[in-house]
């Protein structure tokens, strides 16, 4: 049984997009940082950081640095913001870490809290915000490798942006700021924890979580944005983060936000969902699915993120293997159509994703017919070309498991999917695996009302149907339905008349099928190898062969006599009948003069006559051939067409068949056009081979309208 999973990229990932690696999301989370940093900048009528060619960069920064222990609120927000724009450039990270840059923010960020957990006027919040959101903001951009990730924290980073997002609860009229400072909070948590297993589990047990879950449901949708996009971080392959977001109950605001006509906000918070369910037991995958979000999630395949969509169709696959009612759910709450159109998208991981989520579906019996009707079949067709290996697998599997069902098996040969499937280049081993499989179980289908249905339509379709219909047959019906197929209901004459198409590689997919139907009729070989020998009234022995005892006629070839028995030769051909009996002057003649074969052609013929066997030497079949057709000794003649037909080539095909039109020799004949149906494509690149097909076409039909009206005995 084929394994009930997809081959796949999963794009799952903690933040940002991609392919899923960390380097790609982490490239994202940098992106809105700095994107965060020019709106901050244009607010306040910033002017951008341009450096000269020559510049002490290090100087600057450290010269920044230390204007961080400023008491000039001008240069202590100058120094913030000039070393936010360095720490957007990766080059300049590295310095910034080395010149002290953390241990000065956190400081500031440490006695700023010191002072707002003093009793003072709350006039002063705005500009207490303002430092410690661009403390948070910085820390974030300097988290951007591993290395720096735990340097950051290894400094005391978490306490306290922990800390600043508990500062949601703040009410005065004077917290305008605060909602920058919260986002800013949770972006620097999600940079630090990114990837890292560590810091992911010490934001835990510093109590990041429950304050981020609250933030779900701030005021402030940026701010709603930032705690979902750092819960998704923390869910990532992490297991008692998972547990501890659904305990608080975070599903029903996340369920929310997947509702939101923003698509930064449900895209993050299908990224925490998808999160929460990818890799995780059966009991939580449920827990999710009851909290009412599968609905919102299929409303995401049609939204206007690429991304969102791309998740969606993940967390759709994901939630189709909970139990096999789920797949049942997922169709009717209308996931088929959308995630069919999503098959049609221009971005690659939307197309992944979305065939993975119809490889899922495809396993229930009805998703398989659902799927088909809402037009699956062409766009999972069109992707089997892909170069992406694991969309190309994707498409393979739900194919693989439209195939099962009889309901889609005309409409999957009416697509040409079996030529797709037959002639693809598939890159992986899983792939090349699936698509034999599928292959395998299309034939299975082929019987019952399945082929009758098939055979309507190769007789009363357009034609191009009615030529991938008698195509696909020859290669997957059964041996005993051939004659009906392609004798009574006309295959034979649509292969045939594909096989003097115009079109070249028409041509040769015509040989291919009619190689493979003459295979299928064959219970024995066209050309036996030791054919039924004539029936002689007797054999008199090898001891015989041009022996005079008792020797009662005598040849002379090549001026030597070849001592023969009248009785042999009598009951061997109507040839010698005449020749010994009738009126021919060799009747009365003792010596009879053999003119036009040589004495080692003329022995082996006698040879064949006095024992009735023999082993046919390539080097002499041509001319022992010609004297077997000359004396009329079929079964000699059959045994030099087998040796003759051995050496069949390219070069030699011409020749072959016209020997064998000449000599009016049908096994030969039937030889001939079995190679030319093999060797197709080699053939039809020589500039002969045109003419001679119009010549071969006709004893091609003479051909298979023998074999498949032939009986078969039981056992063939």
């Amino acid at each position: 049984m084929f394994a009930s999973h997809s081959f796949s990229l999963f794009h799952s990932m903690e933040s940002g997009s991609g392919s899923g690696s960390g380097s790609g999301s982490r490239r994202s989370v940098k992106r809105k940082l700095e994107q965060d940093l020019k709106a901050l900048s244009d607010e306040r009528d910033s002017k951008v950081l341009v450096l000269d060619y020559d510049h002490d960069v290090d100087a600057d920064i450290r010269r920044h640095v230390a204007l961080l222990n400023s008491s000039d609120p001008a240069a202590l927000e100058s120094a913030l913001h000039s070393l936010s724009q360095f720490a957007t450039n990766d080059e300049f990270v590295e310095s910034i870490h080395k010149s002290g840059a953390v241990a000065a923010l956190l400081k500031h960020l440490k006695k700023q809290q010191q002072i707002e957990a003093l009793p003072h006027d709350h006039d002063d919040d705005v500009n207490g915000y303002e430092v410690e959101t661009k403390c948070a903001f910085t820390l974030g951009l300097l988290a951007s490798k591993p290395e720096h990730q735990q340097l950051i924290v290894d400094a005391g980073a978490l306490p306290p942006l922990v800390d600043l997002l508990k500062r949601r609860h703040c009410n005065n009229s004077n917290s305008e700021g605060l909602p920058y400072l919260l986002r800013r909070a949770a972006d620097a948590i999600t940079n630090l924890a990114h990837e890292n297993t560590s810091i992911k589990n010490f934001v835990r047990m510093e109590g990041g979580i429950p304050p981020l879950v609250e933030l779900l449901e701030f005021n402030d949708m940026k701010v709603q944005r930032a705690a979902a996009g750092a819960l998704r971080t923390l869910a990532f392959k992490n297991f008692d983060n998972k547990k501890q977001i659904i305990e608080l109950n975070a599903l029903p605001a996340l369920t929310s936000l997947l509702q939101s006509e923003d698509p930064t906000i449900h895209y993050e918070a299908v990224g925490v969902i998808g999160n929460l369910v990818h890799s995780s037991p059966q009991d939580m995958k449920k827990d999710v699915l009851v909290a009412g979000v599968l609905q919102p999630v299929i409303g995401l395949l049609s939204s206007s993120c690429l991304e969102s969509q791309r998740e969606a169709a993940l967390l759709i696959g994901q939630f189709a293997i909970i139990c096999p009612e789920c797949k049942v759910q997922i169709a009717q709450r209308g996931a088929i159509k959308p995630l069919v159109d999503m098959l049609k998208s221009s971005d690659v991981h939307v197309k992944e994703m979305s065939s993975f989520a119809l490889g899922r579906l495809a396993q229930d019996s009805h998703n398989q017919v659902g799927i088909a009707h809402n037009g699956g079949i062409e766009p999972l067709l069109s992707l089997l070309g892909s170069k992406n290996g694991a969309l190309q697998h994707n498409a393979a599997f739900a194919l693989y498991g439209l195939v099962d069902n009889e309901d889609n098996i005309a409409g999957i040969i009416k697509a040409g999917s079996f030529q797709k499937l037959q002639e693809g280049s598939f890159r992986a081993q899983p792939t090349k695996e699936c698509v034999a499989k599928t292959l395998k179980r299309l034939e299975e289908k082929i019987q019952g009302l399945v082929l009758r249905h098939l055979i309507y339509l190769m007789r009363f379709a357009q034609r191009n149907i009615q030529i991938r219909v008698a195509l696909a047959l020859a290669h997957l019906c059964s041996h005993d339905d051939c004659k009906t197929i392609f004798i009574d209901n006309n295959g034979l004459e649509l292969l045939l008349d594909l096989l003097e198409s115009t079109s070249p590689k028409q041509k040769c997919v015509a040989s291919v099928a009619l190689s493979k139907l003459a295979t299928k009729a064959s219970s024995s070989p066209l050309v036996d190898a030791a054919p039924p020998s004539p029936c002689l009234k007797m054999y008199l022995g090898e001891q015989y062969v041009n022996n005079p005892k008792d020797s009662d006629v005598t040849f002379l070839v090549e001026g030597k006599r070849f001592y023969a028995h009248r009785k042999c030769l009598l009951a061997s051909s109507d040839i010698f009948r005449a020749m010994l009996d009738g009126g021919y002057r060799e009747r009365e003649g003792k010596d009879i003069e053999i003119p036009n074969i040589k004495w080692d052609v003329f022995e082996l013929m006698m040879r064949y006559l006095y024992t009735g066997t023999l082993d046919v030497n390539l080097d002499i079949a041509h001319d022992l051939f010609r004297a077997a057709d000359q004396y009329l000794l079929e079964g000699l003649k059959r045994l030099c067409e087998y040796a003759i037909s051995q050496d069949i080539s390219v070069e030699k095909f011409p020749h072959m068949y016209q020997l064998s039109e000449a000599f009016h020799a049908t096994s030969l004949r039937h030889a001939c056009i079995l190679f030319m149906l093999e060797h197709f494509e080699k053939l039809i690149a020589k500039p002969w081979f045109c003419s001679l097909l119009r010549c071969l076409v006709p004893d091609t039909r003479e051909l298979f309208s023998t074999l498949l009206t032939k009986p078969h005995s039981a056992d063939s």
